[in-house]
């Protein structure tokens, strides 16, 4: 890549020399060689903004300017003061002499002729030699200041190698070594000084920020990354502006009033930062935070302007503002021995100070943000020099044949300090909008993320602030919370256990059932010839029973806690063996009928009946039927443990859900068969008064629908835990109902009053209803 990047440099070069070697005949002057110029073995270049000028932003050809304005800056002669520090050393480079060539580089981009001089080689530039050949004395360069100065002539270094090494060039792009190879700074760069800006920022929870940038290389790298910085972070870009001289303040700082922003960041140079501070005096800015980069943080002007007091406090990160011992001295020195004086001679132009009114203490008053770094970078030329040149104990190894690429400069940078002025104050606030109290979650209004209203968390949510402020987060289905949480509570589980005491209540009884099932069939069956037997259904009888032993089983598996087994044990086996049940039942009501009322009327009907069995057959149809819905229901949706939580927050009660559009097609069934065994008992209702099977029948079926009415009813107003209890109660009544009130006075009569359960008793009864009918 840095080889690309040279070649690149090289054409690039070739096709500039042809300005350069035209500029150049035409910018010789008369100028003092003293300060710009000394020799020495090895000579450093430099580049310093020692004069400001204006440039047209349009010209016609291609021509130099004359640096002549107003006197800005003194980084030169700390330049002067440190060479003449390292060539009076005997440690550092012992008898080995520095001199240096310095350039007055005012303008960002036609300061050429000062460059084309400190690569070239007896007044000519070769660019396409090699390395090593033909190269410039000068093996390093101190400057330029700014990152657009940087940028326009940094390739014709790059070319060669040269040392660049800027005191004041801040950009990000300088850090690609790919592109900018032998580019190296004692400035920390744009990141550092965004990062402190950000954490100062933070610091303050200011989250509501302008951002005020000079319109140029330097100013809009500090805009992207001051935008890529507070990225992921809570700080808003509410307002920017690039500066220059066309910059319309009044309006500027009208829009920000209107946003209402307090912290303003400017960053910029000093005589950018200077005319935005002087407007906000003017316009009657009041009450702000200015937060300055490292480029005016330290300006010594600002603090001395009318009403400066007014418009807040000033924050800013600066350079380590280090006196350099001596510096002051030099320059009396230098100004004793008639430094400040032309000596006329024939040299290349720009190397006039034009400073001969200007006072020793004005120089000393300056800025002094960047007077370490320049005296810093001259002194990592020589250390690397003295590395170099293998230099030991007072003398250096002069065989050795220096080339800029052969000086390896360590790239260090210094330590970002903060500090306050005008006013150490309590903070004040910066937010477009209110911090939301406790449980409440934000929502964004327009663009700006620190924009928003605030809305209460609801139930079953919380805020996690940290995690995502503008979300309120679903609680975990174990977890509970009530409006405006923060975080979830655990749920308490709730279930039925098997050392309940209404639990213990409903299973005693339940093995009661059993019990008494079992004894009735077992009667039935020494008494299977008699007359009562034979009523209540003869065989059949003991299907019936045999399915409400059955039934009972599903009641133990509603306590406990669920599982998928017990959760199918619990329901399927109740509706299936329930099934044949009351398919029995409505055989049994339609046998009572057919006897007394249809075998009369239609004997062909009862001789079919008889003949294929119908009672069976329909029974069986009953029992298929409904073991086929079952499957198929199961197979749809298996019943499975339920987490029910909205009875109440804090509890989960555990049951069993059960997909009721799987299995209606089994409920409509037992629905229907319940239906058919009402219709034909009710049509018994005239039978013989002694004769009470119809009679029975229907009072068992109106228990048994008022069971599950009050049982529905209770199951749509109550989630709680005891729904479970109440189920298997349902269940349980609905079993009881038939061994109760049809089985047991059966029972009864075969046991207390045996004279019934004759032939000729049961016999007399028809007979007689026989002839009722017929009169």
């Amino acid at each position: 890549n840095c080889l690309m990047t040279i070649i690149g440099m090289k054409h690039f070069l070739a096709a500039i020399c042809a300005v350069g070697f035209f500029l150049h005949p035409i910018n010789k002057c008369t100028v003092s060689t003293s300060e710009f110029h000394l020799e020495g073995d090895y000579v450093l270049g430099g580049l310093f903004d020692v004069h400001s000028v204006n440039v047209p932003s349009h010209q016609n050809r291609p021509e130099a300017i004359q640096c002549s304005r107003a006197f800005i800056k003194d980084g030169f002669q700390l330049m002067r003061f440190a060479v003449e520090e390292i060539n009076n050393s005997t440690i550092l480079l012992p008898n080995v002499t520095l001199g240096y060539e310095v350039f007055d580089h005012c303008s960002d981009s036609l300061s050429f002729p000062g460059v084309f001089k400190l690569i070239s080689v007896n007044g000519l530039i070769h660019p396409l030699s090699k390395p090593d050949k033909n190269v410039s004395r000068v093996i390093a360069v101190v400057g330029p200041f700014t990152s657009t100065q940087t940028l326009t002539i940094a390739p014709l270094f790059m070319m060669d190698l040269i040392p660049l090494v800027s005191y004041g060039s801040s950009g990000s792009i300088f850090s690609k070594k790919s592109e900018y190879p032998s580019f190296l700074r004692t400035v920390n760069p744009n990141n550092d000084t965004l990062d402190a800006i950000v954490n100062i920022l933070q610091h303050f929870r200011w989250r509501w920020v302008a951002f005020l940038n000079s319109d140029n290389d330097f100013g809009v790298d500090g805009l992207q990354l001051f935008q890529k910085r507070i990225q992921h972070t809570e700080i808003c870009l509410a307002y920017s502006e690039g500066l220059n001289e066309n910059t319309d303040y009044s309006q500027m700082f009208k829009q920000i009033e209107e946003q209402n922003i307090n912290i303003i960041v400017i960053f910029a140079p000093k005589l950018y930062a200077e005319a935005a501070i002087k407007a906000a005096i003017q316009l009657n800015v009041t009450n702000k935070v200015w937060i300055a980069d490292d480029g005016w943080s330290l300006n010594k002007r600002l603090p001395k302007m009318k009403g400066i007091q007014n418009i807040g406090t000033v924050v800013g990160v600066t350079q380590p503002a280090i006196r350099i011992p001596g510096f002051n001295e030099f320059l009396y020195s230098s100004k004793n021995h008639a430094a400040f004086t032309k000596v006329a001679q024939q040299v290349f132009c720009n190397q006039d100070c034009n400073c001969s009114d200007l006072l020793v203490e004005d120089i000393i008053a300056a800025d002094p943000s960047f007077s370490f770094p320049v005296h810093s970078a001259v002194y990592a030329i020589a250390h690397a020099l003295h590395n170099t040149l293998q230099c030991g104990a007072g003398s250096c190894n002069n065989s050795i044949t220096v080339h800029p690429y052969m000086v390896s400069i360590c790239h260090g940078s210094t330590m970002l300090l903060l500090f306050l002025f005008l006013r150490l104050m309590q903070a004040p606030t910066a937010f477009c909008s209110l911090e939301c109290s406790a449980g409440y979650a934000k929502k964004q209004s327009g663009i700006h993320k620190c924009c928003f209203s605030c809305e209460i968390c609801p139930a079953e949510t919380y805020i996690n602030t940290t995690e995502d402020p503008f979300k309120c987060l679903s609680c975990k289905e174990t977890e509970w919370s009530g409006e405006g949480s923060t975080s979830c509570n655990l749920r308490q589980v709730e279930f039925i256990p098997f050392f309940d005491s209404g639990a213990i209540v409903i299973m005693f009884f339940t093995w009661v059932l059993m019990g008494l099932t079992l004894s009735i069939s077992v009667l039935f069956a020494i008494n299977y010839d008699t007359p009562i037997v034979r009523s209540a259904g003869g065989p059949m009888c003991f299907l019936i029973l045999a399915c409400l032993g059955l039934c009972s089983v599903s009641v133990f598996f509603y306590f406990g806690k669920p599982t998928s087994a017990s959760c199918i044990v619990r329901h399927f086996p109740f509706i299936l063996f329930y099934t044949v049940c009351l398919a029995c039942f409505v055989v049994r009501s339609f046998q009572i009928v057919c006897i007394f009322k249809i075998a009369a009327k239609y004997p062909k009907l009862q001789n079919w009946w008889s003949k294929y069995h119908g009672q069976w057959l329909l029974i069986a149809i009953a029992f298929v039927t409904q073991a086929l819905l079952l499957i198929i229901s199961l197979s749809l949706d298996l019943p499975r443990p339920y987490n029910e939580t909205s009875w109440q927050q804090e509890q989960i009660v555990l049951g069993c859900y059960l997909n009721l559009q799987a299995t209606s097609c089994s409920l409509i069934l037992l629905l229907l068969l319940c239906c058919l065994c009402f219709v034909f008992s009710y049509m018994g209702k005239d039978l013989p008064k002694n004769y009470n099977e119809a009679k029975v029948i229907t009072f068992c079926l109106l228990l048994l629908i008022l069971t599950w009415i009050l049982f529905s009813t209770v199951y749509l107003l109550y989630f709680g835990k005891y729904i479970q209890t109440i189920n298997a109660l349902a269940v349980l009544l609905s079993l009881y109902t038939f061994l109760l009130w049809y089985f047991l006075p059966k029972c009864y009569i075969i046991v207390f009053e045996p004279h019934k359960n004759t032939q000729q008793y049961f016999q007399g009864l028809i007979q007689n209803y026989t002839k009722t009918i017929s009169q």
